[in-house]
């Protein structure tokens, strides 16, 4: 009679995706992991070829998260693109492990940013065509130009010099869309 698998390929992920979540990346390692999930290191090096193989899949899990807090975030009234800033930022302040893993580290796992604000549902495609459609000429440099204010507030956030209240931020980002929209 065969040994039953004690440790599943998803108990191990969600696993690994709690710690990172709560230590961040580099600290998941397989003998971290192994005494989170009370095994030896030999269930994890069974369902995974190596570590880099369990970390590509916590990135696909990453992006997932992340634009399934874009999708739960309250749609207000604002101009294109500042949702979604503030969600890139609120994110950024809660979720800080998540946010480094995705928008600040080298390795993507060949995914864009594009792609990861994108989403499955064209998340960005929606803000380019509704800047479009408000009589934007150049998306893509209004794009460009928000984002790296977005980033930048996001980046200050974890580092804790961005401690604006969520009203001014969407004041500001107000602002900028109306300077660079024209």
């Amino acid at each position: 009679m065969a040994r039953k698998e004690m440790v599943s390929r998803s108990f191990l992920i969600n696993t690994a995706f709690d710690m990172m979540c709560q230590e961040g990346l580099e600290n998941v390692t397989a003998r971290k992991l192994a005494a989170r999930a009370g095994c030896s290191t030999q269930p994890i090096f069974r369902l995974y070829a190596s570590m880099e193989d369990l970390w590509r899949e916590l990135f696909e899990l990453a992006v997932e998260y992340f634009e399934d807090y874009y999708k739960e975030m309250p749609e207000a009234d604002n101009p294109p693109f500042v949702n979604l800033g503030i969600a890139y930022i609120r994110f950024a302040m809660e979720e800080s492990h998540v946010f480094k893993m995705l928008f600040l580290d080298e390795q993507r796992w060949g995914k864009s940013l594009y792609e990861m604000l994108n989403g499955r549902e064209g998340n960005l495609t929606k803000e380019i065509n509704a800047a479009k459609a408000a009589g934007c000429k150049s998306t893509g440099e209004l794009f460009t130009k928000m984002w790296i204010f977005i980033h930048g507030a996001a980046c200050m956030s974890i580092t804790g010099d961005y401690d604006l209240e969520e009203e001014e931020t969407v004041r500001l980002l107000r602002s900028v869309y109306t300077a660079f929209s024209g």
